[in-house]
């Protein structure tokens, strides 16, 4: 005999909490061959129903990567359809072939499966454990950080990674285990921990000193703000009171900080603001230097298979 034709017709998967996950495929298979039935040898065809359940758990993790293996395998037999060109069947070869199928289809179609789930597992893995270059500032190394673990209701991962400046130097970070939410309305839980986000956006957010001249095409109030600067400078001071514009200088001031609470994310980050005069044949005067602790409210979603953080002033 050898398979003619098989049509999936139903693939369900069900969560096993504390145990990972069953995946059920019901199938037609249809199967040709030849056969002797008395002394003439005619074509036979099959069509069968199958109905398989595995059961898929992940085991030993190490350094990022799992073992997925099928614990158990049941192949159920439904309706069997046998035909001969000639329609004659008589009830004993019927029987035979029944019992022939019974015992050789598990033993085939359990091992296929195997197959199938350990090909797709490693495809799924290769995403779950990836190394992203970052132009030439550094690279970010996400893996695994344990087991994946199912809850009934859904299916979690939680990952972790090392961050890398470009010249090898590791951007620390605690790596303890993180409580994970549950989900109300999703069967996959990604769990990225808050001082990883926090390494990878030391990395990502390097922004060097920004300036620029406060002029009133730039900053609407910068006459207002020279005004301003200019009431609080000593009476001496001939070029705080001159009309040379203004310029500001920010800087980042330290790492950028996510806080990740319930329904809510926060971007912690300083800033070093700078109000100065550059004179034409002088040095700078620096007239106002202060500090600004910013706290930006972060909104977190999922766009084009990317993680964007959309940021705001509260």
């Amino acid at each position: 005999l050898h398979l003619v034709r098989m049509q999936a017709s139903t693939l369900s998967v069900v969560l096993l909490q504390g145990i990972g996950v069953q995946l059920t495929i019901s199938a037609e298979l249809e199967l040709s061959g030849n056969s002797l039935v008395g002394l003439l040898a005619e074509v036979i065809g099959i069509s069968v129903h199958v109905t398989i359940t595995v059961k898929i758990k992940c085991k030993n993790y190490e350094s990022g990567t799992v073992q997925v293996l099928i614990e158990d395998c049941l192949c159920v037999l439904g309706a069997i359809k046998i035909k001969l060109l000639s329609g004659l069947l008589s009830l004993s070869v019927n029987e035979l072939v029944l019992e022939q199928l019974t015992a050789t289809l598990p033993r085939l179609l359990c091992p296929v499966v195997n197959i199938v789930v350990n090909l797709v597992s490693i495809q799924i893995m290769s995403t779950l454990n990836a190394v992203i270059p970052v132009g030439t500032v550094g690279t970010i190394h996400y893996q695994l950080a344990s087991l994946p673990f199912t809850s009934g209701k859904f299916l979690g991962l939680d990952l972790d990674g090392t961050v890398k400046h470009v010249g090898g130097s590791i951007i620390p970070h605690d790596s303890s285990p993180s409580a994970l939410p549950s989900l109300l309305d999703g069967r996959l839980l990604l769990g990225l921990r808050q001082s990883f986000l926090n390494a990878v956006l030391s990395l990502l957010l390097q922004i060097p000193p920004q300036t620029f001249t406060c002029t009133p095409e730039i900053f609407s109030g910068a006459s207002h703000l020279h005004e301003a600067i200019a009431t609080l400078a000593p009476a001496g001071c001939s070029q705080c009171h001159g009309t040379s514009p203004l310029s500001i200088k920010l800087t980042l001031s330290g790492n950028p900080l996510i806080v990740l609470e319930e329904n809510n994310a926060t971007m912690e980050l300083s800033v070093l603001v700078q109000v100065f005069i550059s004179a034409l044949d002088g040095p700078l005067l620096n007239l106002l230097v202060l500090r600004a602790d910013l706290g930006l409210n972060v909104r977190v979603l999922i766009a084009g298979g990317r993680l964007v953080l959309g940021l705001s002033l509260g």
